[in-house]
């Protein structure tokens, strides 16, 4: 265990009785009201429609009954209904809007209780309420509450990588884990978070850490969030920090409007595989293994396939077009076939549209030394000579990866996955980057939509390693979901 600084210790053990500096209290961003009330809103003119949308289709100009009470004043009341049961639900927290996928689980589950209430309310009263408008109202509703989300999500974050909407935090940390932290929040402006100020275990003379001036010692941690007008603290690991300092950290900034983030030590582990366990009174954290079979596998499995064998069947037409397309643009099958690795590194042969000349892996020798990539095993080159007119054309719509449906049907590939590696990446692999080959490779995924070739070969690594740890039916869905748009924006597509 890391040594802990004997000063720091006693406070620890002072409890929160004893005096210690105030924290000034910190009121609500007012953005952040705005932002909550725009929510509401969006949700309830979303309802309101949905409602009588569903009525409408359901119904149409007849004004039926329940009871001796029409549908009209009960749509009325399902409106303030739904729109609580979404609160209850936690849909209008802040700390669960703007990223991450719990604001669309909740959303969803809020949807599904609505519905369950209904249920045990007609049943219970033994009301004759009409079941294909609830089967109408409710998955309309679900569906747009969720487009409106995304919408407002996306607005919050342009907004953000524009320099407004954020929270002013001061990490608190050794200077190695601080600056690793600052990376990543520069990396994801989306997320928010402004770095404003450093505390360090012992500031010494350092002034500054990636930016960000020292503003104190972890004795000065009020007194440092004063100075820099911070809202939010982050504690990284370094010398000093024990779970005392970080429960005293704690009591000072209760009542204060304060937010506190840990950074753990186990980065990439979060979500849904850690769950809390008090043992002999402390607070122990379990940690599950990822989820690489059983039911929920299967029903990814059986999803995807039923999907990608409908898509391609429909698609069929449109790729022999673009098939002949890039045929007619240059020599040779327009069909690109290539090994690949799959799931527990067996080989396969992946099928895509031609989208270079007959000889690019004759003339890639010559090209090595013009590698964009320089960090990976990769050859990517922004502005390649090899590819064709019709190929760049593909590239920029991701067309050339439609018949990797096939693959999917076959069994090679998922939906959802890594990025399917070549023989000779894989050979190069270590222990850690080999966990990619747990799952099959997927033709979209977490690559996809974060940047796709403008990703370097660590970012790429530390994505496909987060999608197999933590794997779900809902990031899935959202990946697919954030595919249509990454494509649309093009960006790393070359």
């Amino acid at each position: 265990m890391t040594a802990v600084d004997p000063r720091l210790s006693h406070q620890a053990d002072r409890g929160p009785e004893q005096d210690s500096p105030a924290v000034p209290h910190q009121p609500v961003h007012g953005w952040e009201r705005r932002y909550r009330a725009g929510l509401v809103v969006g949700d309830l003119v979303i309802v309101l429609l949905a409602s009588f949308l569903a009525y409408k289709l359901r119904f149409g100009t007849d004004i039926p009954k329940i009871k001796g009470i029409s549908y009209t004043a009960l749509t009325f009341l399902l409106i303030p209904v739904w729109l609580a049961v979404l609160a209850c639900s936690r849909c209008y927290e802040m700390r669960f809007l703007g990223v991450g996928e719990d604001e669309y689980k909740y959303v969803v589950k809020a949807s599904w209780w609505l519905m369950a209430v209904i249920a045990v309310v007609a049943y219970t009263f033994r009301l004759p309420f009409a079941r294909g408008y609830v089967a109408l109202a409710l998955p309309i509703g679900t569906v747009c509450l969720l487009a409106g989300r995304y919408g407002q999500r996306k607005w919050l974050h342009r907004r953000r990588r524009r320099g407004h909407f954020k929270h002013r935090v001061l990490a608190i940390g050794s200077e190695t884990a601080v600056e690793e932290f600052a990376a990543e929040l520069l990396a994801e402006p989306y997320l928010g978070l402004q770095l404003v100020g450093v505390c360090l275990p012992s500031p010494g003379s350092t002034e500054r850490v990636s930016g960000a001036p020292v503003v104190g010692s972890l004795d000065d941690i009020p007194t440092a969030m004063l100075a820099c007008s911070a809202d939010t603290v982050a504690v990284t690991a370094g010398e000093g920090m024990s779970p005392g300092v970080l429960r005293r950290l704690a009591w000072e900034l209760e009542g204060s409007g304060v937010g506190l983030v840990v950074a753990p030590i186990l980065l990439d582990v979060v979500g849904p595989r850690i769950t809390t366990r008090p043992v002999a009174g402390l607070p122990f954290l379990h940690i599950e293994e990822p989820e690489l079979s059983g039911p929920r596998q299967l029903l990814k499995v059986s999803v995807e396939w039923v999907c990608s064998t409908v898509a391609f069947v429909v698609i069929l037409p449109i790729i022999v077009g673009l098939a002949l397309a890039v045929r007619a643009d240059s020599h040779g099958w327009p069909i690109f076939r290539q090994t690949r690795v799959g799931r527990r590194g067996r080989e396969f042969t992946v099928f895509k549209l031609r989208t270079m000349y007959a000889d690019a892996e004759e003339r890639l020798e010559a090209l090595r030394e013009r590698n964009d990539a320089v960090d990976s095993l990769l050859f990517k080159m922004r502005d390649d000579p090899r590819v064709t007119r019709v190929g760049r054309f593909l590239r920029r719509w991701s067309l050339d990866e439609l018949p990797q449906l096939w693959n999917v049907v076959r069994g090679d590939m998922a939906l959802v996955g890594p990025r399917p590696p070549l023989p000779t990446e894989v050979s190069r692999y270590d222990q850690e980057v080999a966990r990619r080959l747990l799952v099959r490779p997927g033709i979209t995924g977490l690559w996809q939509v974060s940047g796709r070739s403008d990703l370097t070969w660590r970012e790429s690594v530390r994505l496909d390693l987060y999608y197999v740890e933590h794997w779900s039916l809902a990031l899935d869905a959202m990946i697919v979901w954030k595919t249509v748009f990454a494509i649309f924006r093009r960006h790393g597509a070359y």
